[in-house]
């Protein structure tokens, strides 16, 4: 349970921050970046979240947002045991799967994809991009924090899969309004 009596604690002034077994480490660490990552990343599904009216879309994301709290205090959590505990936030295997299915369920309405797509439509499908593009950047620092420190496989997998489901729900949701808006290669060289 979390309970915050201030907001300010000063103990971070210096440039360092807890994890959870009480370490501390730089802020500027490459385990605190792709936190930092993950929480920027939960935040534009948030907006997402704001644009959707209530339905599927908007009960799936925000069921991932709360993953990506757990996400974050799995990164934050040092070690090589990444079994799920009563005290210890881990991401699972089940976690995956069901984006995995969310994934396949949502692909069933789409046509296949003929050509790349550019990040756009309508509000919160251009917000599912946007959100899906800081997902990507939460991967590839979580990758380097992997070279570094030991972390759960199963996290780097589930923001791997995570851009995959944001990018899916954004064209699902570009169906109400005309579907995918295509790359025209090479369409203005003139």
């Amino acid at each position: 349970m979390v309970k915050l009596n201030k907001i300010y604690t000063r103990t971070g002034d210096a440039g360092q921050t807890g994890l959870v077994d009480g370490s501390r480490v730089s802020k500027a660490h490459p385990r605190m970046v792709a936190i930092g990552d993950v929480d920027e990343a939960n935040s534009a599904i948030g907006v997402a979240v704001a644009a959707l009216d209530d339905g599927p879309a908007r009960e799936m994301l925000t069921r991932i947002q709360n993953e990506m709290f757990d996400l974050g205090a799995d990164l934050a959590t040092p070690g090589e045991d990444f079994t799920p505990g009563e005290m210890t936030l881990r991401i699972t295997a089940a976690q995956v799967e069901r984006l995995e299915r969310e994934i396949d369920e949502m692909n069933e309405a789409l046509s296949p994809l003929t050509s790349f797509i550019l990040p756009g439509g309508l509000p919160a499908a251009a917000l599912l991009h946007l959100a899906r593009a800081i997902v990507r950047r939460a991967e590839r620092t979580a990758v380097a924090a992997a070279g570094e420190v030991s972390l759960n496989p199963q996290a780097l997998t589930y923001i791997n899969r995570l851009s995959d489901h944001l990018f899916v729900l954004g064209r699902l949701i570009n169906m109400a309004a005309g579907g995918d808006i295509l790359w025209v290669p090479g369409a203005t060289r003139g």
